[in-house]
């Protein structure tokens, strides 16, 4: 091994250590867009994240009233998903190809992010390759520019999520399955002090300025989430509450707190979540990349995963 050799491992192996140990640290955004055809692309994809519900590239794919900023929060230049937080955006191509245990197969950074439509937005995939696809892909990609690749055999998360996200969920798994009706209630003072301010009493959000987080509007058309969404789940919502809300104060909830409010605005009616409710005609759509071709989601049967029944712990019979 010769001198060039040397230092060439030598480099590398000291910026995966640095790497490595930096994985609680989120680094900042690129403030440098890459030229040509290229940073044209990435601002797309910036702007989509920003207006998703409403831009024409994906205005038709969403069916309710969020952006990917909402979960994937700005940074206090405006850059979505480069919040330090939970779901956080950085890092996040490093880790593509990666094992999806939701879809049973490897996944690319595109399919993670059409499955987003499905769910969160309650809407439809975006096709694979289409300009809307690729334009995403390529601005969440340049988020992470200059970090080493590392693909995850485990999950589809940044890696600066990763081990937060997998103790989280099993922490509040614990939390939630002891839940009562005293916990809900709990839960609706909570958000009625620390989050109604923002999401509105009713959880229909300020139009505009901050999401809804449940309900419809005067249409009959739902705002928010469906029952699929990761936001659904008792124990993922609360790993995000957690970390970011209320806004600007992330980490000041306790984990029963944090749990509590999770409980409240997971109780309210919403979009059940049928998966072939929500892909295109196989003919158009192309190839959908999963081994999972068949799920059902009801708020009922969310709560029934962690041993809860939603009419006890609502006090009524309100969800059907």
């Amino acid at each position: 091994m010769n001198i060039f050799t040397k230092l060439s491992v030598a480099t590398l192996s000291l910026s995966v250590a640095m790497y490595a140990s930096s994985t609680t640290t989120v680094p900042n955004a690129p403030t440098k867009y890459p030229a040509g055809e290229l940073g044209k692309m990435v601002k797309l994809g910036e702007d989509i994240l920003n207006n998703t519900n409403t831009h024409p590239l994906t205005k038709d794919l969403v069916n309710n009233k969020l952006q990917c900023k909402n979960c994937h929060l700005p940074d206090q230049n405006g850059k979505p998903g480069a919040g330090k937080g939970m779901s956080t955006l950085i890092g996040t191509a490093t880790v593509f190809p990666a094992w999806s245990k939701r879809q049973g197969t490897i996944q690319t950074l595109q399919d993670r992010i059409n499955n987003c439509f499905m769910r969160s937005m309650s809407g439809t995939r975006p096709i694979i390759d289409t300009k809307a696809s690729m334009a995403m892909s390529a601005y969440i990609t340049w988020l992470s520019t200059g970090l080493p690749i590392k693909m995850n055999a485990k999950a589809t998360i940044s890696p600066y999520n990763f081990d937060k996200y997998v103790k989280g969920k099993k922490k509040f798994a614990a939390i939630q399955k002891k839940a009562t009706h005293q916990n809900y209630l709990a839960g609706k003072k909570l958000f009625e002090t620390k989050c109604a301010s923002c999401h509105g009493i009713n959880g229909a959000g300020v139009p505009g300025t901050f999401p809804p987080l449940w309900g419809k509007n005067k249409k009959g058309e739902w705002l928010s989430y469906n029952t699929g969404a990761g936001m659904s789940k008792l124990n993922k919502a609360a790993v995000w509450v957690e970390s970011n809300m209320p806004l600007g104060q992330g980490g000041t909830l306790s984990d029963q707190e944090a749990a509590d409010v999770v409980l409240y605005i997971d109780a309210q009616p919403r979009a059940a979540f049928t998966l072939k409710d929500h892909l295109f005609p196989r003919a158009k759509m192309g190839y959908y990349n999963t081994k999972v071709t068949t799920e059902h989601d009801s708020v009922r049967s969310n709560f029934k995963a962690f041993g809860l029944n939603i009419d006890t712990i609502r006090g009524d019979r309100v969800i059907q």
